[in-house]
């Protein structure tokens, strides 16, 4: 695990890494590599949310469960996938979704979310790494105690952010933001699973821009180039 934090994000989360349950989570994970598992993302991309986010420029929260764990498609942006990668299908939902909402929008030709994460849209994942073609396999060793902590700074010491937390996991998620202070947007998840209970149709893309332009903030600009 390499710690490469942007710089306001590293004063603000640097003792959660001296903590019991961060020296358990590095354990877990040298062990894993030690044993020859394959681990998503890189190590150099664990906390790239955090590198693209900085923590007073973040805007939106886009909350996800955790890596995608096939080859070559987490680096550690949730719901995005690395360029001349495959989208997942969550990712196709979102993209059709966008369609819906934007006249304008055109399916990308790739998967890449930097483009928002630079605009100050955290992408974040309640779980940092997952073993590869094993979903969930990292949950329950320290990862959401550490992305806990994240949206609970972000509720306090912030305003005016607006959270989208799609399903029922992200929801739960829901009770770490002070609702009178920021913006809950919630849906079903874009699973294929759930997408047509109530993700497609929320508008989610469209109603943040409105309360960001409301706030006297620039709007997202969603279009992926």
């Amino acid at each position: 695990m390499e710690l490469q934090l942007e710089e306001s994000w590293k004063e603000l989360l640097h003792g959660e890494f001296e903590k019991e349950y961060m020296i358990h989570l590095r354990n877990f994970l040298r062990k894993a590599k030690a044993e020859g598992k394959t681990l998503y993302p890189s190590g150099k991309n664990i906390f790239n949310a955090f590198q693209h986010t900085p923590f007073d420029k973040v805007k939106v929260v886009i909350l996800g469960q955790d890596p995608y764990h096939g080859p070559n498609q987490a680096h550690g942006l949730s719901f995005s996938v690395q360029r001349g990668v495959q989208f997942p299908p969550s990712l196709q939902n979102i993209f059709k979704e966008l369609m819906a909402e934007f006249n304008d929008f055109r399916y990308p030709d790739h998967g890449d979310l930097t483009q928002w994460a630079d605009q100050g849209v955290l992408l974040l994942n309640a779980t940092l790494t997952v073993e590869a073609h094993s979903a969930g396999s990292h949950q329950k060793q320290g990862w959401e105690i550490f992305t806990d902590k994240v949206i609970q700074l972000l509720s306090e010491r912030r305003s005016g952010i607006v959270f989208l937390l799609w399903g029922r996991y992200a929801q739960a998620k829901g009770d770490l933001v002070d609702k009178n202070k920021h913006y809950v947007l919630t849906s079903a998840h874009p699973s294929p699973f759930s997408a047509h209970s109530g993700f497609f149709g929320n508008n989610h893309f469209r109603k943040t821009n409105e309360i960001l332009k409301n706030a006297g903030k620039t709007p997202i600009d969603w279009q992926i180039k």
